[in-house]
Formats: structure tokens, sequence, C-alpha cells
């Protein structure tokens, strides 16, 4: 039993990791550029929520609206200053810029509103469920967590294939100066899918500070990292593969800190980032499906 509910921990904190992997993964795609500045973005969406919960109403829908719209404007922001100048640029001064606006961003939100940890106000009750008659539980906070990734995730599915801005997004993706050739504004649908990618970090960013039930200012780092470790796990661009890169540690890191301390728990998600991608450095979820098939000539 104790196994399981490891399992059913590290699947809740993985879809949270897993949502915010799939809004890098989509960045990274559509951008065409590795950005560290998308821990900050979670974070906005975190301490945006909580002011919100403080002195507005602790309304979850309403925190989720208020998160991804934060987050999606400082996504603005960063696709102006880091990304747009320099889409024809040598990749690693749009990297620098991104690493610029993070600290930017990480120490006038620290003066804003300090470095300490906020106790995130609950926006709904917190109830555990006992499963089958055991000591086996889910919580409520487990089941929102869970529903409202697969719900965001099933619907940037449909936005992608199947809306025509999902289509510009997925051309410019593949090929930028092709979509150019035919009249897609690649200036334009960069930004779309850096708003979409960005708010969908403030949302993982809600949803973390909802399920550790705290939030501050200089968690955004970690997080970061860890999105990045979880593309890179999965493959880069890759957004399936992301997510289930992101599960995978989100799994690791629970089972790790029950054999250890909560201390542990950013070190051992590295270290399998770190060990998988020894082996193999493609990404644990990538697949050449053209090894083995003969081509003509025997070739």
């Amino acid at each position: 039993m104790y196994v399981l509910q490891q399992l059913i921990n590290g699947l809740s904190q993985g879809s949270i990791y897993a949502l915010m992997a799939i809004g890098y993964t989509l960045i990274v795609g559509v951008v065409g550029l590795i950005t560290f500045a998308y821990g900050e973005m979670v974070m906005i969406g975190a301490m945006s929520a909580y002011l919100f919960y403080t002195y507005v109403t602790p309304n979850f829908f309403l925190g989720l609206l208020v998160a991804f719209i934060s987050s999606g404007i400082a996504g603005i922001f960063i696709h102006k200053v880091a990304y747009e100048r320099f889409l024809d640029a040598p990749k690693n001064i749009a990297l620098l810029c991104t690493v610029g606006c993070s600290l930017l961003i990480k120490n006038l939100a620290q003066i804003a509103f300090g470095s300490q940890g906020n106790a995130m106000p609950p926006a709904f009750e917190t109830k555990p469920f006992y499963l089958f008659g055991t000591d086996l539980y889910i919580t409520t906070i487990h089941m929102v967590v869970i529903a409202i990734v697969v719900v965001l995730a099933i619907g940037l599915s449909i936005f992608l294939y199947k809306t025509r801005v999902g289509l510009m997004l997925r051309a410019v993706s593949q090929d930028k100066m092709a979509a150019s050739l035919v009249a897609i504004n690649v200036k334009k649908v960069t930004l779309i899918g850096n708003i979409v990618g960005t708010g969908l970090g403030g949302i993982a960013g809600l949803l973390y500070g909802t399920y550790l039930t705290n939030v501050s200012t200089v968690f955004g780092t970690v997080v970061g990292l860890k999105a990045i470790s979880a593309c890179v796990l999965g493959g880069m661009t890759n957004i399936p593969g992301a997510a289930l890169g992101a599960m995978l540690i989100g799994i690791l890191e629970n089972f790790g800190i029950s054999l250890f301390t909560s201390s542990y728990r950013d070190i051992i998600g590295f270290l399998v980032v770190f060990i998988a991608l020894s082996f193999r450095p493609e990404g644990l979820f990538v697949f050449d499906f053209s090894k083995g098939i003969k081509r003509k000539g025997g070739k």
C-alpha cells in the first residue's frame, strides 16, 4: 500500500511537471529557442494567483484564469525583448537575453514581495478519500490537479490539430522559412505560441502552489530547470515525450524522498535525468523508426 500511495503522489506531482514541460516544449518548438526565463513565468502565475486569492477571492477557476493571463502577459514581454529581434540571429544571443530577463523578473519580484514562503489560501476543502477500505487514499488536490492537467492537455491537442492557428503553429515549428513563403506571419505566430506556453506554465505554477500549499518568488529557478530536464529527458520539441519524462521525474522524486528525506527531492530528479541521458542522449522517448528499414540497393 505504501508503494501505491507514493505512486499516487508521484502521478499528481508529475502531472504538474508535465504541464510545465508541455508549455516549455511548445515554446521551444515554435520559437525554436531555448529559454531560461520559463521558471519565472511559472512563479508569476503562482504569485498572481496567491495575490488574487488573498486580496480578491479564493476562487480556484478564476485563479486559473488569472495565472494564465499574468504569465501570458509576461510571455509577451519575454518575446518582445528576447525573441522577436533575434529569430534569425545566432541562438546564443536570445539565450543570454532570457537569462537576463529571468534575473530581472526574479529580483523585481523579490523586491516587491520578499523571498519568504507564503501559505497559499485554500481554494477548496481538502478531503482524503480512502480506497477499498485500506489506508490508501487520494485527496481532492490529487484529483483536481490530475483532472486539470488532463483537460488542458486534451484542449491543447485539439487547439494544435483542429484549428487554423494550431496549423500555423505546427507549420512554423517545422520550418519558419517555408511558413513565411505561404504568407504566415512568423513573428505573430511565435508570439501566440509563447503566450500559450507561458500561460500553461502559469497554471502549472498555481497547481504547484496549491499542491505544496506554499508559494514564493524564488522557487521559479528550480521548477524551470525541472521543465527543461523533462523536455530533454523526453526529447526536445516532443510534447508527449516531455510529458512522460515529467511524469517519470515526479514519480521517482516521491519514491526517492520516501527512502531518504525531502531535502533530496531536487537532487533525485536531476540525478535521474543525468543517468538516463548518459545512456540515451537523444532522450528516453525519442525513437528512430527509420532504423532497420531496407532501402533500395540494400542500403
